[in-house]
């Protein structure tokens, strides 16, 4: 690299919902190996705007530029995150969300026939710090985990997973997107033909409309 020549961009791999930042644990070894700087960091879970506030915050505190990755639900929070961190250079797309201005999760998994992660949640009161006993959590019931979440892994595995997910706030489903940042950056997506969360259908009609240049893999979402 020249003086003239900008840095190489630092990867952040953002999870989804029901994992947490381990579950980019081969991708991130894949990277180091070949030299790339990563950053995966762990999501709160919370709601779109707290979560993106967050990651926008710790990606803007990266000295150079970044290339935003996030995974499922974690494509919702790059969506609106890389509208606060300016030196975010571009957006990947992992079997993710890449919601429009004002639209939701819910919206979007209206439509989907491929997902069928909505029978399998089950739902959990939690107190937050306000005090507030009525927020809930979601959880994907242990006993679909390995169906719907991961079923490209052994059983055995998945149930290690199921074990020790990460709940979604609910609330988080319903929240409407406050910007899309795939309007102005190069965006890319993967679509796993097999995903059953988000849904495939989902995740490539989100993909094609934000012009992302697209790779079909024949895949589950999993951790």
């Amino acid at each position: 690299m020249t003086d003239h020549e900008p840095p190489p961009p630092t990867v952040v791999l953002v999870h989804g919902a029901f994992a947490d930042a381990g579950s980019w644990a081969g991708v991130t070894a894949l990277l180091l190996a070949e030299g790339v700087s990563v950053l995966a960091p762990a999501v709160p879970l919370r709601g779109i705007a707290i979560d993106s506030a967050y990651l926008a915050s710790v990606m803007s505190n990266i000295d150079g530029p970044v290339l935003a990755v996030g995974h499922s639900y974690g494509g919702a929070i790059i969506t609106n995150a890389a509208s606060h961190a300016r030196n975010v250079v571009g957006l990947v797309y992992v079997a993710g969300l890449a919601p429009d201005e004002d639209e939701s999760i819910a919206d979007a998994e209206a439509i989907s026939r491929d997902s069928i992660i909505a029978p399998a949640l089950l739902r959990r009161g939690f107190v937050m710090e306000t005090g507030d006993g009525n927020a809930v959590e979601l959880y994907i019931a242990p006993s679909s985990f390995h169906r719907v979440f991961a079923s490209d892994l052994p059983e055995a595995q998945a149930a290690v997973l199921a074990a020790s997910q990460r709940p979604l706030a609910e609330s988080a489903v319903a929240e409407k997107s406050r910007a899309a940042a795939w309007r102005w950056l190069p965006t890319w997506a993967v679509v796993a033909t097999g995903d059953k969360v988000v849904g495939a259908d989902v995740v490539r009609s989100m993909a094609r409309r934000a012009n992302a240049e697209i790779v079909e893999l024949d895949a589950h979402t999993q951790s």
